[in-house]
């Protein structure tokens, strides 16, 4: 019962679709424009750089949070602490709210990598902004940067890298088009610094 309680919980606090809640303060629905993908990047392009990266980051806090609280009452017990995270994470990805349509997870996932082990979380943002401003690839961008992660964290816990790992599976499968895409280079870019620039 307790497992079931702490899944539902996270879910829960995972299905806040910040990402769609923020842009429509500009009246913009995400679900409607660029990709119709209710996540962070899609955000990023549709409502501008400050709600975009505003809807990153509380999608990020809205697994951080829980799975840091779960870890801490639990002592990091791998079980209650996985489900946290596991949880959290498919509450973005097909949240109650949305009729289970929402993001890839890469936001959440970053927020279970901060809580877990900080320095992944670290890690995947440099990998992240570094393949970003290099290619203008996000997908790229997000998708190395949650290997590059888990990787880090292995030298940390073993068995959060798995967790990991899984965790950046899952995003993946999420990103099967963006993949095609990239793979015909037909994937969009962004390039954040004009972005940012045209926010001046």
């Amino acid at each position: 019962m307790t497992y079931f309680l702490v899944g539902l919980v996270c879910y829960l606090c995972g299905s806040v679709p910040f990402s769609y809640l923020l842009p429509k303060m500009k009246k913009v629905d995400v679900r409607k424009v660029g990709s119709g993908n209710v996540g962070g990047t899609n955000a990023l392009r549709a409502a501008g750089p400050i709600l975009g990266i505003a809807s990153m980051v509380l999608d990020a806090v809205k697994s951080f949070v829980p799975v840091l609280i779960v870890s801490h009452i639990f002592n990091q017990d791998l079980y209650y602490t996985g489900i946290a995270a596991i949880s959290a994470v498919i509450g973005h990805d097909f949240p109650i709210f949305l009729r289970f349509k929402g993001g890839k997870g890469v936001a959440s996932t970053t927020g279970v990598f901060f809580a877990l082990v900080p320095v992944s979380g670290f890690v995947f943002l440099a990998s992240w902004l570094s393949i970003v401003l290099w290619t203008e690839y996000v997908s790229l961008g997000s998708i190395i940067g949650m290997y590059a992660a888990s990787l880090v964290a292995y030298f940390f816990s073993k068995d959060f890298a798995v967790l990991f790992v899984l965790l950046a599976t899952l995003s993946t499968l999420r990103h099967a088009e963006n993949i095609e895409r990239l793979l015909k280079h037909s994937e969009r870019k962004t390039n954040l610094i004009e972005m940012f620039k045209k926010r001046r």
